[in-house]
């Protein structure tokens, strides 16, 4: 099992998986990182672009992988999204304003580690699986336009939530031996407001299921990426014990999801 730590545990950092769709640097953010923090040279990089806000779910997934890939690795998993980069003062659309207003900046970091006695003191990442719809290239991204990244959103995504989302959360979780009433609670990315409504519609979920999605919306806005990784620490905090369902939707269009044991 793979556990998330904290980032001032002891020991050296073997990799570093970094994951941003909102701007482009190249260097990348994790050669930025090794050098700000004096990584050791040998560090292995993983830049991540282009998942949105998926990217939290796919990106801890990823690290994880690199993990169990080589038993005894460090790997500092990093999220950094400014969407405020992203503003565009001659876009009037729709989609650009209602973006604007959604949507904010922020940064998250954790260490996943192989062997939970060094230094793992979160949950358990046990599985992790994703669902890219057919045809549904167009339901979100960016328009690279001549002064910067122009947004793409779909009205239709709360309705594609509502009537594709459970179904491609229970083949998930059937290809991982597990069923929907194994999940003890869920640890939901907050696309939006009407895209909470909808997921705790296809997740048959009372109101105040998804709280601490709602709240982390509330205070701090669509941070993308970042988002569900805010929801993950309010759920730790509650030291609840039980099997969780993380999960975040992203261009492609694509579900992530991740298995967490507390």
């Amino acid at each position: 099992e793979l556990e998330v730590g904290d980032l001032d545990s002891d020991g050296d950092v073997d990799a570093v998986v970094a994951v941003s769709t909102s701007g482009i640097a190249t260097p990348s953010l994790d050669a930025q990182i090794i050098e700000r923090l004096g990584l050791r040279r040998d560090v292995a990089r993983l830049p991540v672009f282009g998942l949105g806000c998926v990217g939290g779910v796919l990106g801890l997934a990823r690290a994880a992988e690199l993990a169990r890939a080589a038993p005894g690795r460090r790997i500092l998993f990093l999220v950094v999204e400014l969407c405020g980069l992203t503003f565009r003062r001659s876009d009037r659309s729709k989609s650009n304003v209602i973006a604007t207003a959604l949507f904010g900046d922020g940064a998250a970091a954790a260490m996943v580690v192989s062997d939970p006695h060094d230094g793992g003191s979160g949950p358990a990442l046990v599985h992790s699986g994703e669902h890219t719809w057919p045809d549904s290239l167009g339901v979100m991204g960016w328009r690279i336009e001549e002064d910067g990244f122009g947004v793409l959103f779909s009205r239709d995504i709360p309705q594609l939530v509502r009537s594709e989302f459970r179904a491609a959360a229970d083949a998930y979780l059937d290809a991982v031996g597990l069923a929907f009433d194994d999940i003890d609670g869920f640890v939901c990315h907050p696309g939006g407001a009407k895209v909470l409504e909808a997921l705790e519609e296809a997740l048959d979920l009372s109101d105040g299921g998804l709280r601490h999605a709602r709240g982390v919306l509330r205070d701090y806005g669509n941070m993308s990426a970042v988002t569900v990784l805010f929801v993950l620490e309010r759920l730790l905090a509650e030291r609840q014990a039980g099997r969780y369902l993380m999960s975040a939707l992203g261009p492609g269009f694509t579900a992530g999801f991740l298995t967490l044991e507390a």
